[in-house]
């Protein structure tokens, strides 16, 4: 099965609701956020990094990842995001796609706790033509089951 049907599949498990939208390839969340008629503010990106291992860390789309902050949190000095090589070999997936659910591809997870000031987030599902626009609190919900970490780890910086 496709991600993109495993999410779904996963989505209506945990009942949540939420919009499908089909569009033309979007490798970065200014074009995805542009195809869907959004504001890039709602955008979840999701990043797969490397420390001691892989993890995937989902941050607004309109943000910059903090590597200071991360590498503390995760009390590494070894901290870099992943090769598009590693990426494909290891989620499967090529940049742009990787969704904001590192349980469905076996992988810790560390969210920016300002994913949830937006009621509304949207992220590409598995791939660059389909994305899911969900509310927030319900991916709250749903990662309260699961173990991850909330945490501040984006700059000041916009992209």
């Amino acid at each position: 099965m496709i991600l993109f049907e495993v999410i779904k599949a996963f989505l209506n498990e945990q009942e949540v609701k939420y919009e499908i939208v089909h569009h033309k390839p979007t490798p970065t969340s200014e074009d995805s956020a542009r195809e869907r008629g959004e504001s890039i503010k709602i955008g979840a990106k999701a990043l797969l990094m490397k420390a001691d291992q892989f993890l995937l860390v989902v941050i607004p789309a309109d943000k910059r990842l903090d590597s200071k902050k991360l590498r503390g949190i995760l009390k590494t000095k070894k901290l870099r995001f992943s090769t598009e090589d590693e990426l494909k070999e290891i989620t499967g997936m090529e940049k742009g796609a990787l969704p904001p659910f590192g349980n469905l591809l076996g992988l810790r997870m560390i969210v920016d706790k300002t994913i949830f000031n937006e009621e509304w987030m949207a992220f590409n599902a598995g791939s660059l033509t389909d994305s899911i626009k969900m509310k927030t609190e319900d991916y709250k919900r749903i990662l309260t089951s699961l173990e991850l970490q909330v945490e501040d780890v984006i700059t000041d910086v916009k992209v």
